[in-house]
């Protein structure tokens, strides 16, 4: 530096041997407060003046015109100077060699300011150059930051303190750098127009977690108290690095919930909330709520929150869920169809949890028992017992739901078991039952006279009658006595049933009407009752006997032998005559089963 302020007025004389007023100050100049501050400066003026009583020289404080009364800083002719300079100023350039270099110590922020130099020839040769240096008094060292400093980029800090006081050397320390990863620290010395700073650089990577946490430079004079400190806060930009929503939730259909988003990140970033490919909302904030009202099924999915603020992205995802009851269930249409069809009867429905779908046919439980949402019911060869209503149930812990519909089965005609014709006191009865649908139409067809009947005329008495799938056809044959050529009744009656998909003809079978039936189980009984009674008869007089006579004859002494074979000849002459009567109910019962088999030749086995 002083090198430096011994060639300036060479170079400028130099450079112009009739040079005009001129002067060199550093245009800016930095002190710590309570330190000094040497201001360099060199003069020049005419050539063609010769100092008059030698060269002085004034400083002024603030402004450059004396009619202004600035403040005095210093003055070479006399001592009077302004109070807040008094013993703080001294002049340590030699103004015959126009060096005009002037010390201040003991400085305070109140020096901060405008410095003008002012040199006096003798006589008007008098000049205030209007050049001025301008101090600035610290009271803290300053600290270069860059713009932005980015998480894991290479980051360096350096400490400045200016080094502008000859008998004061500064010493700079980093403060609070024990938490830094690996951190560097190297120092340098600038000369720059005249005036020294001293620098220490610290470097080192920040992270996400070095965010918002203070760095020091300290500044000390050795074998002074004087200490100086500045801390920074350090705002690291990083990309979002944790994204917190609520854990996936679920909730009731028609309930209300709000869903939280919060982003670790800086500077905070811009979170949108999205739902599929569709934002529901954003702001530049660290969180944001999302509030759902009233949600329906359609509100389930995934939610998204993204995180993005210029230095990178990040999102997370939650499912919610919406439980509600089932839904009626979608079922097939009612239909009809045809016996052997095979079928197969869908039912779908939505719910949440899935329900569980049972299949029921007029109320009976058919198929099994499904957890999902769509249920197949297949029906393999429907038969007509598959006739009827069928609903499909849906449940689940929220309620239930149901949808039914019919299949009707149509079918060729089928004769039941109880078509026959009957034996009845006014002749014969024939009697046609057959299912079938649509409803079978009967007709009765008598072989023997070529005779179809389907009408009720004054002979057969035709009565017909349908009850759902069931018809039912009825004659009778007045003339029971009419014969045919082999002697008996003419009961050669065929039924015929008939509807679009098939016709039928069977022969009836003859039957015995149930009252004379009951007369030969009732008569059979009867003797059987009969012979019972005699056997009983039989021995309750062999009881008795014994009771009078006392033990075996080979234990009893007979004192009148012919009175006791008279008694016992009696006792047999009375069971002889029951047993002839019990003989003669038998053998009437007998002609009346053959008279029977005689007139009903055609009996059932």
């Amino acid at each position: 530096m002083w090198c430096l302020e011994l060639l300036l007025p060479l170079l400028l004389i130099i450079r112009n041997a009739d040079s005009q007023w001129n002067v060199w100050v550093p245009r800016d100049i930095t002190a710590m407060t309570n330190s000094c501050v040497v201001i360099p400066c060199t003069f020049m003026y005419p050539s063609s003046i010769r100092p008059y009583r030698g060269i002085h020289g004034i400083w002024y404080y603030g402004q450059p015109y004396p009619q202004l009364f600035p403040p005095v800083v210093f003055k070479s002719r006399t001592e009077v100077v302004h109070e807040s300079y008094k013993g703080r100023t001294k002049l340590l350039g030699d103004l015959n060699q126009r060096n005009c270099t002037l010390l201040i110590g003991n400085i305070g922020a109140e020096h901060s300011g405008r410095y003008y130099f002012r040199a006096d020839l003798g006589g008007a040769n008098i000049y205030t150059y209007p050049d001025f240096a301008e101090l600035k008094v610290l009271d803290q060292p300053s600290i270069d930051v860059p713009e932005e400093i980015v998480s894991d980029e290479n980051l360096e800090l350096t400490c400045y303190v200016p080094d502008n006081c000859p008998d004061m050397t500064p010493e700079i320390q980093w403060m609070y750098t024990d938490y830094l990863p690996d951190p560097e620290f190297s120092s340098d010395y600038v000369e720059e127009g005249n005036t020294a700073v001293m620098s220490s650089t610290l470097a080192f990577v920040p992270r996400p977690m070095h965010n918002g946490q203070l760095l020091g430079c300290r500044v000390y004079y050795p074998n002074t108290t004087l200490v100086y400190e500045r801390l920074i806060s350090l705002d690291i930009k990083y990309a979002p690095r944790s994204v917190w929503v609520n854990v996936s939730s679920e909730v009731m259909e028609g309930s209300s919930v709000t869903l939280h988003c919060e982003v670790d990140s800086n500077p905070p970033p811009r979170i949108s909330w999205m739902f599929g490919e569709q934002e529901l909302l954003w702001d530049t904030a660290s969180n944001v709520s999302l509030f759902l009202d009233d949600v329906t099924p359609q509100n389930e999915g995934i939610y998204t929150c993204v995180g993005d603020n210029g230095f990178g992205a990040m999102n997370t995802s939650m499912y919610l869920s919406v439980r509600y009851p089932p839904r009626e269930p979608v079922v097939n249409e009612s239909m009809t169809v045809l016996e052997g069809s095979s079928l197969a009867l869908h039912c779908s429905t939505q719910g949440n949890p899935a329900p569980t779908l049972t299949w029921l046919k007029d109320g009976e439980l058919v198929g099994t028992i499904t957890a999902d949402e769509l249920s197949v019911l297949e029906v393999i060869e429907v038969t007509p017992q598959g006739d009827g209503q069928y609903r499909c149930l849906a449940e689940n812990e929220h309620g239930r739901a149901s949808s039914s519909f019919n299949i009707t089965v149509e079918y060729a005609p089928v004769l039941l078991e109880e078509s026959k014709c009957t034996v009845v006191r006014e002749g014969v009865q024939c009697v046609c039952m057959a299912t079938g649908n649509p409803e079978p139409i009967i007709e009765f067809y008598l072989a023997d006279l070529n005779i179809t009947i389907n009408e009720t005329d004054n002979r057969y008495n035709f009565y017909t009658h349908t009850d759902g799938h069931m018809s039912t056809g009825m004659i009778k044959l007045r003339e029971k006595g009419e014969r045919v050529n082999n002697g008996g009744p003419a009961v050669n009656v065929h039924c015929s049933i008939s509807n679009m998909y098939g016709r039928q003809s069977v022969l009836l079978e003859l039957q015995q009407e149930k009252k004379y039936m009951m007369a030969v189980i009732v008569g059979t009984i009867g003797g059987v009752a009969v012979i019972a009674f005699i056997i009983a008869a039989v021995r309750y007089v062999g009881q008795n006997n014994k009771k009078e006579n006392g033990n075996p004859r080979q234990d009893v002494v007979l004192e009148n032998p012919a009175l006791f074979y008279s008694a016992v000849k009696k006792d047999k002459q009375n069971l002889r005559k029951k047993v002839l009567k019990t003989e003669l109910l038998g053998s009437k019962f007998n002609s009346i089963l053959e008279e029977t088999t005689v007139r009903f030749p055609n009996k059932p086995p």
